[in-house]
């Protein structure tokens, strides 16, 4: 049977171009930049104003974060994510500030060709882009194509990490859509990536007055090995994977619930780490290397004076020391 668009022919060759050159399964794996000078798509860590990643504490704990915060800066140029239809304006706050303005996407497989053949369907995505003020708010739009530009959030946030909010219309995680695909676990190299951010070498703590970091220091009074090694982390930093892997946890190390039990594993291609002392995005599913796990829980409040770090320990308690090493300035 032959189908007519419902859209105009001039869309319809854009689109059938496009999905000549990049079909739906192909395109949306992974969603395009949406910000310029972010080509990784950087989730938000944590400020003074909360974090941004899926699930973080908003309305001081009374609430769930249900989006991403994608770094951008004031003024910078905004990008669609993936192929579809815009509705907007959006707004957040409802107060009319200065960065109250956003747009909906929404994926379709309404513009049908002239042909024989069944009609494309491009995937089911919806999302909201919060705080930036887009070019039209009606019509097709590209995947990479111009969208708008970021708002200036330091007006109304001074100090804030700039981002755009990005949230998937059901409330879904859509971290994974945004970070890049992950890669063969064989192809991950032998070196792992920065664990924290703010030591961006992987600085192993020292020693204070609650002990020493460095794998096989003495535990309870000299009667046991420190089967880990810890990575110096501030409290709230945000934490990387050190490899590509599977995720699974929680891991629980003190069993006591303070406010620090809390972590999680990766198993990747011969590695698996538990990472302890952090909180993260999710327990289980795949991560790729340098993707945002979580954050650093808050220590100070258990061991108040001590050097705060992630206990990072080898599934079979080998030392993790050489390849946390070989990741320095990764």
């Amino acid at each position: 049977t032959v189908e007519f668009s419902p859209f105009s022919s001039s869309a319809c060759e854009v689109f059938a171009k496009q999905l000549d050159a990049h079909p739906p399964q192909q395109q949306h794996k992974h969603w395009a930049q949406i910000c310029s000078g972010n080509p990784v798509n950087k989730i938000r860590g944590c400020d003074r104003y909360g974090c941004g990643y899926f699930g973080a504490d908003r309305h001081s704990h009374k609430g769930k974060h249900v989006g991403v915060d994608v770094i951008c800066a004031d003024g910078a140029t905004v990008y669609a994510p993936f192929s579809g239809q815009l509705s907007g304006p959006i707004r957040f706050f409802h107060n009319g500030n200065a960065i109250d303005d956003g747009v909906q996407i929404r994926g379709s497989g309404n513009c049908f060709f002239l042909t024989s053949l069944p009609p494309p369907s491009l995937p089911g995505y919806c999302v909201r882009l919060v705080c930036v003020h887009p070019i039209r708010y009606h019509g097709q739009i590209h995947r990479g194509q111009q969208l708008g530009r970021m708002l200036p959030m330091q007006k109304v946030f001074p100090g804030i990490i700039s981002h755009i909010h990005v949230e998937n219309c059901d409330h879904s995680d859509p971290t994974q859509q945004l970070t890049p695909a992950v890669p063969p676990f064989p192809q991950q190299g032998s070196h792992w990536a920065t664990v924290c951010s703010g030591n961006p070498t992987n600085e192993i703590r020292g020693c204070d007055r609650y002990g020493c970091g460095y794998y096989g220091a003495p535990r309870r009074d000299g009667k046991g090995k420190h089967t880990g090694v810890d990575v110096i982390c501030s409290d709230g930093a945000t934490v990387y994977a050190p490899f590509s892997g599977q995720l699974s946890g929680p891991i629980k190390f003190f069993h006591n619930g303070n406010a620090i039990d809390d972590g999680v594993q990766i198993r990747g291609s011969g590695f698996c780490v538990k990472l302890l002392c952090i909180h993260p995005i999710r327990y289980n599913g795949r991560v790729s290397k340098g993707q945002v796990l979580g954050k650093m829980l808050p220590m100070q409040r258990v061991f108040p004076g001590i050097t705060s770090h992630i206990h990072v320990e080898n599934c079979d308690h080998s030392d993790p020391t050489s390849n946390l090493e070989r990741g320095k300035g990764h």
